[in-house]
């Protein structure tokens, strides 16, 4: 029951909370270890947070997720934790995300966290049967994330930011959309009730935009006057190397490899993307702190 329970809170997911501390990396602050303590509490109320709204989506979708080939193996799915341990469990997560922002962080941090929980059990409910909506919903809990980790440190989150996290995580939702389209027109399998409202040629083109203005935005982001005078320093541009080929990358995993469907396990497991964003960190590392 134990594993299962853990199972049922997806901590792999826990890296897209990681979000939190983009903030300080672009700030050039991030070798302040005064700032830290904010992030981790920020990063683990986001967790607790996010993993009770996992509980919630997997109870609410118990019986869809019975015919998914992979969402059949979920705890929920398998009848291996019952539904009342679920509820008591989203209970104590959400409950216990928000009662630690507000005394670890501070209520504007709170909100946030809160924001993101209601915006997220809307979507449960209701919002993820609405086609494009959806996609939305996703990319702005990212965008709260970000957020939450600007003021849980007391850093102006540049508007560049809140852009690129918008264009980025509404690309790798629509590449998870594109995963439902391919199970239900091969196997009529419905991932979600809104599958029928999407097809591949539509998620192609709305991909290819996205990942278009992001590479565009992030260029123009390296090379602003705005932020080479704040960051003081001029060689940003070369970083953009790592991103077009991470967004190449990402692309072919999407329409030649057709496994795009779970973007976390996909960082975890892919050499390619890892060595893009390890090599994009870097970079920017090396030219923002050394």
């Amino acid at each position: 029951m134990t594993k299962d329970v853990v199972a049922l809170l997806r901590p792999e997911q826990w890296v897209k909370n990681l979000f939190v501390a983009l903030p300080l990396f672009f700030s050039g602050k991030m070798m302040q270890a005064s700032y830290w303590d904010s992030v981790l509490w920020a990063f683990v109320a986001f967790s607790l947070a996010a993993s009770g709204i996992y509980v919630v989506n997997d109870i609410i979708d118990a019986e869809q997720d019975r015919l998914h080939p992979e969402k059949c193996r979920r705890p929920m799915a398998r009848r291996a934790v019952s539904c009342s341990v679920a509820v008591g469990v989203a209970v104590v997560l959400l409950s216990g995300s928000l009662v630690m922002s507000w005394w670890l962080t501070g209520w504007h941090t709170a909100c946030m966290v809160a924001a993101y929980a209601v915006l997220n059990l809307a979507y449960c409910f209701k919002l993820k049967q609405v086609a494009v909506l959806d996609v939305l919903v996703i990319a702005l809990g990212f965008v709260l994330r970000l957020l939450a980790g600007g003021v849980a440190t007391g850093i102006v989150v540049s508007h560049w930011l809140v852009m690129m996290t918008f264009l980025l995580t509404l690309f790798l939702a629509l590449a998870k959309r594109r995963d439902d389209v391919i199970i239900f027109e091969r196997q009529g399998v419905k991932a979600r009730g809104n599958v029928t409202h999407y097809n591949l040629a539509f998620i192609n083109q709305a991909m290819s935009v996205m990942a278009s203005v992001m590479i565009v935005c992030y260029v123009m982001y390296t090379v602003s006057p705005e932020v080479t005078q704040r960051l003081h320093t001029s060689y940003l541009y070369a970083t953009t190397l790592f991103v077009v080929a991470g967004v190449i990358r990402y692309m072919q995993i999407a329409a030649v490899e057709e496994k795009s469907g779970n973007p976390t396990k996909v960082l975890l497991h892919d050499r390619f993307v890892q060595c893009c964003v390890l090599g994009w960190a870097l970079s920017f590392f090396m030219i923002l702190y050394v």
